[in-house]
């Protein structure tokens, strides 16, 4: 199982870009150390002003992809027809067909190859923390050129985030959810509801209301710290299932505690669905937090390098 396992981008070709990266870092280090110091910091200037440029022709690339998926969709359409009422043999040499015609030489063209451009993004992205380090020549003010210079360091540090998140979180919503969805959590949660209201009309004013308030107030997702928390601040489920777990301590053993302890199952149950369908909605929220800083610091880290470029050009 393990030989058939995917490589993962930071794996792509044999760790291709990780190679990539320690050469230019091991330029980068030869550049400074054999040239004067002030060539060698305009070198790594611009060789690092070239890797932003690529870094950032990433994200239009990325969403170039469902255009080029439709032109490939049609292409294969195209030599591979077969009728609308073909069988099954048919339609699975269409899809060997669409392999086919996909060349690697192409693969770039039709957008095939964003996992090499991922793991490309990546390490440079990750040389850049050398290149930019030795063109600053750690040298540091309340400056421009500073701010830049700590904007590409939070870029970077949000881009680990997001590596480590698509490299982890997925295999962790699986495990979370198996075979189940949201759509059914939620509607096993109404039912147990349902259930909860039904067996505490038998019981005190307190058990009802404890109840009722574990089906009206009992929040999934809320608002965004509560979704990247992936909980809820004094649930009241959770707190009913505290509350009925003591209560039934106290009861003797008779048939009333045995409908407390249905009761209790039911409620125990709902806090389990509950906690799972929030540890499924935090996940992807937090899969997704990171681009809201990654992308907007990054086109900061761009308008910072400008100025930068500015300054030191004309008023350096």
């Amino acid at each position: 199982m393990d030989a058939m396992r995917r490589p993962t981008i930071l794996q792509y070709r044999g760790f291709r870009y990780l190679k990539v990266m320690f050469g230019l870092m091991l330029l980068a280090v030869l550049a400074y150390a054999g040239t004067t110091t002030l060539v060698g910091r305009y070198l790594l200037g611009i060789t690092s002003l070239l890797l932003t440029v690529l870094l950032m022709w990433y994200g239009i690339a990325k969403r170039r992809t469902p255009m080029n998926k439709e032109r490939r969709e049609r292409h294969a359409a195209d030599h591979y027809p077969y009728p609308q009422d073909a069988s099954n043999h048919g339609k699975s040499e269409r899809l060997q067909g669409e392999r086919r015609i996909t060349p690697a030489k192409e693969s770039w063209f039709y957008g095939g190859c964003l996992q090499g451009w991922l793991s490309a993004h990546v390490y440079l992205g990750t040389a850049l923390i050398v290149l930019v380090s030795l063109h600053s020549g750690l040298t540091f003010s309340w400056s421009i050129h500073t701010l830049a210079y700590v904007l590409m360091m939070v870029v970077i540090g949000s881009g680990f985030f997001g590596v480590y998140a698509y490299l982890n979180y997925p295999r962790l919503i699986t495990r979370n959810m198996g075979e189940n969805s949201l759509e059914a959590i939620f509607r096993h949660i109404t039912e147990l509801d349902e259930q909860a209201r039904i067996r505490a009309l038998g019981f005190s004013d307190d058990i009802n209301h404890l109840v009722l308030m574990s089906r009206q107030h009992t929040r999934i997702g809320g608002h965004l710290i509560e979704q990247l928390r992936g909980d809820q601040a004094n649930c009241p489920t959770r707190l009913a299932v505290q509350h009925i777990h003591q209560l039934g301590q106290t009861f003797i053993h008779d048939a009333q505690s045995e409908n407390l302890l249905e009761l209790y199952s039911v409620l125990l149950h709902k806090e389990r669905l509950v906690t799972q369908a929030r540890t499924e909605i935090a996940l992807k929220a937090r899969m997704k937090i990171w681009l809201y800083l990654h992308v907007p610091l990054s086109v900061g880290l761009c308008a910072a390098i400008l100025s930068h470029i500015v300054s030191v050009l004309f008023y350096w």
